[in-house]
């Protein structure tokens, strides 16, 4: 079978992003500006075992949220792409990663119907320079072009970078196991249709 992958870019006055998925491949080079948010998108890609590539900047010197908004955006519109071009995936995904004093967990379903639902209270306001409150943007961007539902959980921790890097491996191991190649050319679902 041939790789899975996409490319999509997105380009506004606020953002400029190239980015390349391949759901069946192990590269991951990501470069925002942002190093913490390359270190979490990183995180994610590898343990889902995909293949990821982004190439962005925007006006990070007005305010980061655009480009991290902008990058949910691009992503997720990547992920509903390769269902549409590659077919049905096994749907459901879950996983629940501890990092040190944290523990974050991910429940994704690749249903056609935007949903999130996310939960954290981070005890640092950032992540490095990286204001953790970005995380919501970047998820609820991701979920509505992505057209997935996704429960996001950070049950607990000590130390926001530890929260937020638990969660995103576990968003990762999720799609792993929900963005895999169902074994029916049918969705996976009782209607026929997601």
């Amino acid at each position: 079978m041939n790789n899975r992958s996409v490319e999509k870019s997105r380009s506004t006055r606020e953002t400029e992003i190239q980015l390349g998925l391949d759901l069946d491949g192990s590269i991951q080079e990501i470069h925002t500006g942002l190093p913490f948010f390359d270190h979490i998108l990183t995180s994610m890609a590898f343990h889902g075992r995909f293949g990821l590539r982004i190439q962005a900047q925007g006006d990070v010197d007005v305010d980061e949220h655009h480009l991290v908004e902008d990058v949910g955006i691009v992503l997720g519109d990547a992920l509903r792409t390769a269902v549409e071009t590659y077919g049905p995936v096994k749907r459901f995904g879950h996983a629940v990663v501890p990092m040190d004093e944290a523990l974050s967990e991910a429940i994704v379903d690749v249903s056609g119907r935007p949903y999130l639902v996310y939960t954290a209270e981070y005890p640092q306001a950032y992540c490095g320079s990286f204001p953790a409150a970005l995380i919501n943007e970047f998820l609820y961007a991701l979920v509505h072009n992505g057209k997935i539902t996704l429960h996001a959980h950070c049950r607990y921790g000590q130390n926001s970078h530890h929260m937020a890097e638990a969660l995103f491996k576990a968003i990762g191991m999720s799609f792993l196991q929900a963005y895999g190649p169902h074994i029916s050319a049918e969705p996976a679902s009782t209607k026929g249709v997601l």
